[in-house]
């Protein structure tokens, strides 16, 4: 597995993420600690949490996936070798059941939200605390346009930082990072941490696959001239690049049988844009989900993948890709589908 270094924290991590979200809802714990174990055996050392999951936000299973990475941290006793990511919820409306509601990245709940995943998970330190999304209001989860608020009210960062850098030098978190971020707010994070000396973001955590490479404007080049580089979720649209979803088809206990809301990734541009990957994949003889992967684990901004799976063959198909090389003229290919078809699913 190959191993990259979150931002410049010294921090090692491999270049494939197993992201938990599914752990408490969709799968059982002991499903979740058997995808831990396989990500483990394969050279995973990377584990990504958040204290919403699992997903979908509900109050009846707020906090699950923690806990459910924690009881395998407990039983598995290698903490030292794993590096675990969990992150705070910003304020929205579907979020009134967590710390009362009125989500904040103030010292009141920067400090209950990193006690509680630390209880939750069962350890004394958290290695990667991340800002699931920005407090501000802002152009993320796929809106691209940006209406300025000037009465909007959010914890300024300067604020935001002290408080990390209060949380680091108690121990509970190693290294900071920010989620769903605009060009802006990973630059003045940055222009303060190096002028006030508070925490250095060490990654940032937005969605990236070959039907959203948004990223790829403005953010590429303020995550390689910043150190701080990209945690690429959703590397296969909610699971559209697997094409399993194409031909109108709908799996049984698919996220998109269950939460047919999510229509992301699933607009008439985006299906023939799939279509055109899942095509180009199978006449190179390659598994499509593999080749999306793959893809996002060339870019020179990527840290590291987020995979999930609900199933161990799902993850298994999944980490296979650490070990694929797409050839030029795949890449070529890629380009032209990209060219004619570029981010359909924001």
């Amino acid at each position: 597995m190959k191993m990259h270094t979150l931002g410049r924290t010294g921090i090692s991590v491999s270049r494939i993420c197993l992201g938990t979200m599914t752990f408490g809802h969709q799968n059982t714990e002991a499903e979740g600690h058997q995808q831990m174990d396989m990500a483990a055996e394969h050279g995973v050392n990377f584990f990504d949490s958040a204290e919403m999951y699992p997903f979908p936000a509900n109050p009846k299973t707020y906090g699950r996936t923690d806990e459910i990475v924690g009881t395998w941290l407990a039983a598995r006793g290698q903490r030292d070798k794993i590096v675990v990511a969990t992150k705070i919820a910003g304020p929205g409306a579907r979020f009134e059941h967590i710390r009362g509601g009125s989500l904040k990245f103030d010292r009141t709940h920067l400090i209950q939200a990193v006690d509680d995943s630390l209880a939750r998970l069962r350890t004394d330190y958290i290695d990667l605390y991340q800002t699931h999304w920005p407090e501000r209001p802002a152009n993320y989860f796929g809106k691209l346009g940006y209406n300025h608020d000037a009465n909007a009210e959010w914890t300024p960062f300067e604020e935001m930082l002290d408080v990390m850098a209060e949380i680091e030098k108690a121990g509970k978190v190693r290294a900071f990072g920010i989620s769903n971020e605009t060009p802006w707010g990973l630059m003045e994070l940055m222009k303060l941490s190096e002028s006030k000396g508070l925490p250095r973001m060490a990654s940032i955590q937005n969605p990236y696959s070959l039907i959203n490479r948004t990223f790829e404007v403005g953010l590429a080049e303020a995550a390689i001239r910043s150190v701080c580089g990209l945690l690429a979720y959703s590397p296969l649209g909610f699971g559209a690049l697997t094409g399993k979803y194409l031909d109108g088809a709908l799996p049984e206990g698919s996220r998109g049988a269950l939460y047919p809301e999510f229509q992301r990734n699933f607009r008439p541009r985006g299906v023939e844009a799939t279509a055109r990957y899942v095509a180009l994949a199978r006449e190179h003889g390659l598994d499509p989900a593999q080749m999306a992967i793959a893809f996002v684990n060339s870019r020179d901004f990527l840290t590291s993948t987020i995979i999930g799976a609900t199933n161990l063959e799902q993850l298994a198909t999944n980490l296979a890709s650490e070990d694929l090389e797409l050839s030029d003229e795949v890449l070529s290919a890629i380009r032209d589908i990209h060219n004619d078809i570029p981010n359909p699913a924001p």
